[in-house]
């Protein structure tokens, strides 16, 4: 039901011009040439691409993540989209937190019902154990069908089928009605897009009238030292990780560059009003290293 706009213009867009230069890395690339040089990219590192994040962020941005997600801290109910979730770890870690939160409303709930019996006890422990996420729902949306891959076999192999849906899709040109989506989260995809400028008209359209928008991205270092030592670690040791661990340096030398072209925390929190969001803030983690914004659809 929620796949019911077509993602045809896009394409008819791609076929008329290459389109204006931009950045890819460090390289002025043409829009088009941009698209494809970043699908080839997660293309090519989407099967070690949970083992080369550990890697590159000594397992730190799992904690990153678990932030994100108190952040956003999800009732049962919410309906959640995820852009650029391949791998399905904000899918994963919405569903656990889902879950908990109603085992917490059902050890209540049978806390104030002290007077039931046994059977009664057990029989309504039963029903809401088969609605252990309360409604809720989360849609991953990945324009690499090789992410997605990744993400539905680490789906099966740890257990999750209840609530989570797949769906291939360009952040650009999102495939879902208006006003559908409680919670639009897009973790370190944004600066992937080919134009962060659409992604985010097209995050603001989607959400509900006060839904929220949340973005978890490498951003800008403000201390100085800890700038230059940031930079010789990304530029001397990640591409290196790159070739040891997925045989890829080039695909890692330009997610270090396209962390250094994408727009500062304020730059970005500009452009994230400029599409209507409301109340737009942003928290620096690890002195800015990564960033998480948020916004309202009011």
């Amino acid at each position: 039901a929620l796949l019911s706009r077509p993602a045809g213009r896009l394409r008819a867009r791609r076929g008329l011009a290459a389109g204006p230069e931009m950045h890819f890395g460090f390289q002025t690339v043409t829009e088009e040439e941009r698209r494809e040089k970043i699908y080839q990219v997660f293309e090519s590192v989407a099967k070690k691409y949970d083992v080369m994040n550990d890697s590159m962020t000594l397992g730190i941005h799992r904690v990153w993540k678990d932030i994100l997600m108190h952040k956003m801290n999800p009732s049962p109910g919410t309906l959640l989209l995820d852009v650029a979730g391949g791998t399905g770890d904000i899918a994963f870690r919405f569903i656990n937190y889902v879950r908990s939160i109603r085992e917490q409303q059902l050890q209540r709930k049978l806390k104030h019902h002290q007077n039931l019996s046994w059977q009664e006890i057990f029989e309504s422990y039963q029903k809401d154990k088969f609605n252990s996420l309360g409604d809720s729902q989360v849609v991953v949306c990945d324009i690499n069908r090789e992410m997605l891959k990744v993400g539905k076999q680490k789906a099966q192999h740890l257990g999750y089928s209840e609530g989570l849906s797949w769906v291939l899709g360009n952040a650009e040109e999102l495939p879902f009605d208006n006003d559908k989506f409680d919670v639009y989260t897009i973790a370190f995809g944004i600066r992937n897009v080919t134009r962060i400028d659409l992604a985010l008209q097209e995050a603001y359209r989607v959400l509900k009238p006060g839904g929220r928008f949340l973005c978890l991205e490498f951003s800008h270092v403000s201390n100085p030292l800890l700038s230059r030592l940031y930079d010789l670690y990304s530029f001397q040791v990640i591409p290196v990780l790159g070739e040891v661990i997925a045989g890829d340096w080039k695909s890692y030398q330009y997610l270090v560059e396209s962390i250094r072209r994408f727009p500062p925390q304020e730059e970005l929190k500009a452009m994230i009003e400029d599409v209507g969001f409301f109340k737009v803030d942003y928290e620096n983690l690890n002195f800015g290293i990564v960033a998480i914004h948020s916004g309202f659809k009011l």
